[in-house]
């Protein structure tokens, strides 16, 4: 065994922290929210299991992209609890998100190539905006914000 005792089947949280590049407050939120398990020792210290990485990792990388830590949760959830997700789980998975991601890049996109022209004109008008307004069909309403989201 090493002196970090990473080969071990289970890591400590301290353990899965270094590993996993993330704050041991930030697993204990992952825990609360019931994204990652742990079982208890007898001294009451938390044990995760070596797969635990992998699904931080996932997590970690589905927050930087936008996806809900609710969404997260219902993939993990499909995950095998009794033996460590294979490749075809993770593609499955990854799967699930591609159209919404894809979506997400078209907006993001959309955002990018109008931002200019909507911060250059002026106008900063709602009833004439063709970002937040376009073909002005909220023009009919009367002036003024009429939504804060886009739909």
């Amino acid at each position: 065994m090493n002196e970090a005792g990473w080969d071990q089947h289970e890591l400590t949280v301290g353990q899965l922290a270094a590993r996993s590049g993330v704050a041991v407050s930030a697993l204990h939120f992952y825990e609360r929210q019931h994204l990652i398990t742990s079982r208890r020792t007898a001294g009451n210290q938390r044990r995760y299991r070596r797969d635990t990485l992998r699904r931080v990792a996932l997590i970690r990388i589905a927050q930087r992209v936008g996806i809900p830590l609710a969404d997260v949760r219902a993939a993990l959830a499909e995950l095998p609890d009794a033996r460590t997700p294979t490749r075809a789980d993770w593609e499955r998975l990854s799967r699930r998100w591609k159209s919404e991601l894809d979506e997400r890049i078209r907006h993001l996109e959309q955002l990018r190539d109008d931002f200019t022209d909507c911060v250059g004109c002026g106008c900063l008008s709602i009833d004439r905006c063709a970002l937040a307004n376009p073909y002005d069909e909220l023009a009919c309403q009367g002036p003024g914000p009429r939504r804060l989201l886009r739909c």
